[in-house]
């Protein structure tokens, strides 16, 4: 699919998607040395329909030493529905939280904007130097913060999770996903891989357990399924979204 295709689908999304899609991938060019990763070639541009209207998703992947996959998927389905999903895999030697983030807009509004620095630790707690560094940013207030789902349970308590009402409110959470994005970045960077057994084990038990939970999102799962069936779905989310390699 040419370059040219793939920018004019972000081009017709929201303000906010466009401007974090656009901040994901120049943290990713600054503070990482990214390489390509290799995807399935039929999931990288895939166009279908739902409810007579129009979708289309666009991935794109890379991969570096300490991440083995980073994921940028912009979706739209005609003028009524845009999504950013976003998730960076940490390569399974690495004891680091998982980023993620995730923005769905409908006609013009934002219904909903997460994102998080997620542990793998089964205790669910985060490694002190991301404790200490996430506990140091300015406190972010907004109107409309949403609940977690039920099986939210693989959240930090770092998690931030809103409905933003306004251009304000839609600055104030593009900036502090900026700030995750790069103190992630940044602390990855310095992390020295884990050597023990017992390690090795408790970081791919914590993926793991991420992708299982992930994979439980019905809202996603409904509307693939309705434009494109639940076999290519059930590949889609294990192969594509939330694929579990450890």
């Amino acid at each position: 699919m040419s370059v040219s295709v793939r920018d004019s689908l972000r081009s017709q999304q929201s303000p906010l998607i466009r401007k974090l899609a656009d901040c994901i991938e120049a943290v990713w060019q600054k503070t990482l040395d990214l390489s390509p990763y290799q995807m399935p070639e039929d999931l990288g541009y895939v166009e279908g329909h739902l409810e007579g209207e129009r979708l289309t998703i666009e991935n794109r992947c890379y991969q570096t030493s300490q991440f083995r996959k980073l994921h940028l998927e912009l979706a739209r389905v005609g003028n009524a529905l845009d999504i950013l999903h976003c998730v960076m895999f940490p390569n399974p030697n690495y004891a680091i939280p998982i980023f993620g983030a995730d923005i769905v807009g409908s006609r013009g509004t934002i219904s909903a904007a997460i994102a998080d620095l997620s542990p793998v630790r089964l205790d669910r707690s985060l490694p002190q130097r991301y404790q200490t560094a996430l506990s140091g940013l300015p406190p972010v207030d907004f109107s409309q913060p949403r609940d977690l789902p039920q099986w939210g349970n693989i959240f930090s308590d770092f998690c931030l999770f809103v409905r933003p009402v306004d251009e304000r409110e839609e600055a104030l959470f593009l900036n502090r996903v900026q700030d995750l994005l790069t103190l992630h970045c940044q602390l990855a960077c310095t992390s020295i891989p884990v050597t023990s057994p017992l390690e090795l084990l408790q970081v791919q038990e914590g993926q793991r357990n991420y992708c299982t939970k992930q994979q439980q999102n019905d809202k996603t799962r409904r509307v693939l399924e309705k434009s494109f069936g639940p076999e290519w779905t059930e590949r889609y989310m294990t192969t594509m979204l939330f694929d579990c390699v450890v």
